[in-house]
């Protein structure tokens, strides 16, 4: 199961959010949907979007919100979930619902770089993002700041791609990195803009194939004695174990663990 930005109810709220219906969370599930699942295999559903009443157990979740965690403490009635947060300070945060991860954000380099120019604007200088960003970390811009805000990505990019400079945060940051633009901070929680480093979507479908793998194995049960002999025979066929139907369960179990088992 996928929950995205293509439900009924995410797409019904997306056409009433005026101008801030062009924010990273639409377009980052858009690539976690269109380039990251599909890389990595996971018997897992996948929550792309943060909408309140719509989820499922046994789900890889992305977390967008990272200034307001406590949007997702809805989360909790549900099992097994592990919490991909984009940014490292919002894993504790979210820690008491799932199990929590970082993966960094990333963005679609190849797509991106089409929009690359080798001239700038003379006195290039832009905040681009959301205007509800903007006004949630009341900035004040200085006169000469041009926005490019409310405008669907490959516009934004467009115009992006024309700056000397920019003040960015998240995966606009990463962009504009990616566009040649330099990035400056405008958000007192990220006054370092070295830490948006440019990072390619199937590079952290790789990290995430990692981080999910090492949970899984956490989380696999061991086998034992206690199992039946047809479970023992199942697991040892999952892992490419060879037993044989006339072997004892003592004898799976040495196959197993590769060692002795004492009765």
């Amino acid at each position: 199961m996928i929950i995205n930005h293509e439900h009924p109810e995410y797409i019904r709220k997306w056409n009433q959010a005026g101008k801030n219906k062009y924010n990273g969370a639409y377009y980052y599930s858009k690539e976690i949907t269109d380039k990251i699942i599909p890389a990595v295999s996971t018997d897992r559903n996948w929550i792309t979007v943060n909408l309140k009443g719509v989820g499922c157990d046994h789900a890889v979740v992305f977390i967008h919100n990272n200034m307001h965690p406590e949007n997702y403490e809805w989360l909790k009635k549900y099992d097994d979930l592990v919490l991909v947060c984009g940014v490292p300070e919002t894993v504790e945060k979210v820690a008491h619902i799932g199990k929590a991860i970082y993966l960094p954000l990333s963005i679609d380099t190849e797509y991106v770089k089409r929009f690359k120019v080798k001239e700038k604007d003379r006195h290039g200088v832009a905040f681009v993002g959301r205007p509800a960003k903007r006004r949630m970390a009341g900035v004040k811009l200085p006169k000469n700041v041009r926005r490019i805000e409310g405008l669907p990505r490959s516009e934004m990019l467009r115009q992006l791609a024309r700056c000397k400079k920019a003040y960015a945060v998240g995966r606009i940051a990463i962009e504009a990195k990616a566009l040649g633009v330099e990035v400056l901070p405008y958000d007192a929680r990220f006054p370092d803009p070295d830490r948006w480093a440019v990072i390619d979507t199937m590079e952290a479908a790789e990290i995430l194939q990692v981080k999910l793998d090492e949970i899984d194995k956490q989380d696999e049960p061991v086998p034992s004695m206690d199992w039946t002999k047809s479970e023992l025979m199942a697991w040892a066929d999952d892992h490419g174990i060879d037993v044989k139907q006339r072997d004892t369960k003592k004898m799976i179990l040495e196959k197993i663990n590769g060692e002795i088992v004492c009765p």
